[in-house]
Order: C-alpha cells, then sequence, then structure tokens
C-alpha cells in the first residue's frame, strides 16, 4: 500500500478494493483498513465517485496515487478525511489536489499537515510541476490551509478561488 506519513497522520492511497468496499459499505470494511470509520464518512460524493476512481485504477494502475487518499489519525487510528488529487499530472506538469476533514477533527491543523504532506509527494514526482487547488471563498478554513502551503492566489475562478504551488517555490 502507497503511504505518506507525518507526525499525527498516515495518508493511505486508496486501492481498488478499499474503493469498492467503501462504496459499497460493507461492515468488514474497518478490518480491512486497520482503521475505524467515523460517522457521516465517507460522504455521500465520496462514496458516489468511489466506483468511477476504482475503475480507473484497475484500468491503469499507475494512477495510484493521482487519486483519492485516506487521512488515517496515527493516534486513534480513525480515518478522519480524505484527500488527493483529480488524476494525473497533465501535459504541463499540473495536478489539483482537494482535502476534506470529518467535523470532529477539524481546527486542529490536520488538513494543513495532511495536504503539505502529500503536496510533498507530488512535487517529488516526475512531471509535477504545478499544484492546483480551488476553494469557495467563503471557506475561512481552506483559504488559511493553501495559504499555510504557500500557494498563491490566480486572478478569475468562476465563483471560485483558485490557488497554485509551483515546483521550486517560483
Amino acid at each position: 500500500m502507497m503511504r505518506v506519513s507525518t507526525e499525527r497522520l498516515e495518508m493511505r492511497a486508496c486501492s481498488v478494493e478499499v474503493a469498492r468496499v467503501l462504496a459499497r459499505g460493507d461492515s468488514d470494511v474497518e478490518a480491512l483498513l486497520g482503521a475505524r470509520l467515523p460517522e457521516g464518512w465517507p460522504t455521500p460524493e465520496l462514496r458516489g465517485l468511489l466506483p468511477l476512481y476504482a475503475a480507473q485504477v484497475e484500468a491503469d494502475p499507475s494512477a495510484l496515487g493521482w487519486g483519492v487518499w485516506l487521512m488515517v489519525h496515527r493516534g486513534d487510528g480513525t480515518v478522519i478525511g480524505d484527500l488527493g488529487f483529480k488524476g494525473k499530472p497533465d501535459g504541463g506538469g499540473r495536478v489539483e489536489i482537494g482535502y476534506r476533514v470529518v467535523p470532529a477533527y477539524r481546527r486542529r491543523g490536520y488538513a494543513t499537515e495532511a495536504t503539505r504532506a502529500l503536496v510533498d509527494w507530488a512535487l517529488a514526482q516526475e512531471g509535477v510541476a504545478r499544484i492546483l487547488a480551488e476553494c469557495d471563498p467563503d471557506n475561512v478554513g481552506s483559504i488559511r490551509v493553501l495559504e499555510k502551503l504557500g500557494m498563491r492566489r490566480l486572478e478569475g475562478g468562476g465563483g471560485l478561488l483558485r490557488w497554485e504551488l509551483r515546483a521550486g517555490g517560483k
């Protein structure tokens, strides 16, 4: 299993098997993950995405790592959110990242810690030149996470704020 660890968290790239089990809502998912699932996770949005994600990774195993990652709290062994990329780097070396922390674990720096680790992982991969993100203009928590990561705000965005971090900090 592909993993990225920090002091408090372990991010695990979601395998095809885990994605399928999570999508079905099988009760044995906690045993498969070796982690507890909090109430309300995965969100309906993520649950709906997982079958498509599983099919993508099955068709192209090199896509593992460029999709869904699970955020596991090392202290209590609970999945506290998910994060990941919206696909492999494009021809310009761009990848877009997103993240979500379950409400009971918010406002403790976990989103920043996990996202920083995954950004560092992505920038260490061949062909990645820029990390992109977007958030709602009223999502103060996400704005702070992106600022702490050193991302800069881009112009435009069609109602969403767009952000960018270039390899090498350029």
